[in-house]
């Protein structure tokens, strides 16, 4: 590990590092007209909690993106509450999903994501944090909760319609 340096050449000791509330972990790139993104190596035992961002790049049709987790592909519990930009609030949710719906989304104009992660790497249940925004139509935020103790190191994304381009994913883990 690598200690920041000031000017002067003296090193930031680690008691003051541990001030610091995140840590990046993972940079990643996607790709070109993708129908998925995985995204190995991003938890570990180092954090107990995870910050996903997604910025930049583009895609072929506005909607949004769905979250993975390792290899998992049934019993998510997520509940997404949301309203249009005209005040008309509304509700979707499932025990029993294939992902984590609702953890991102993204449009002609770029790839958005904003999502917490808790306990991804710890055998305790995991529970997740995001926002979906589409400028058009909505916003709202879902919260997730997968009640296996199964410890994931890894992550897919996939796009609810159409392809993904560009744009950079990263992991940060939050400090202890």
């Amino acid at each position: 590990m690598t200690y920041p340096t000031f000017n002067n050449g003296d090193t930031l000791p680690a008691s003051d590092l541990n001030a610091i509330g995140l840590w990046l972990v993972k940079t990643q790139t996607i790709g070109t007209g993708v129908s998925s993104v995985a995204v190995t190596g991003a938890f570990s035992s180092t954090y107990d909690n995870y910050l996903i961002t997604i910025s930049g790049g583009a895609a072929s049709t506005t909607s949004v993106l769905a979250l993975q987790l390792g290899s998992k592909v049934t019993n998510y519990s997520y509940q997404y509450l949301y309203g249009s930009w005209n005040n008309t609030a509304s509700a979707l949710g499932s025990t029993t999903a294939t992902s984590f719906s609702f953890a991102g989304s993204y449009d002609a104009n770029g790839i958005s994501m904003n999502c917490t992660v808790i306990n991804p790497n710890l055998a305790k249940a995991t529970r997740v944090i995001a926002d979906s925004t589409s400028s058009a139509t909505f916003s709202g935020n879902m919260t997730g909760y997968d009640g296996t103790t199964t410890q994931y190191t890894g992550f897919t994304l996939i796009p609810a319609a159409g392809t993904l381009t560009g744009g950079t994913i990263r992991v940060y883990g939050y400090r202890n």
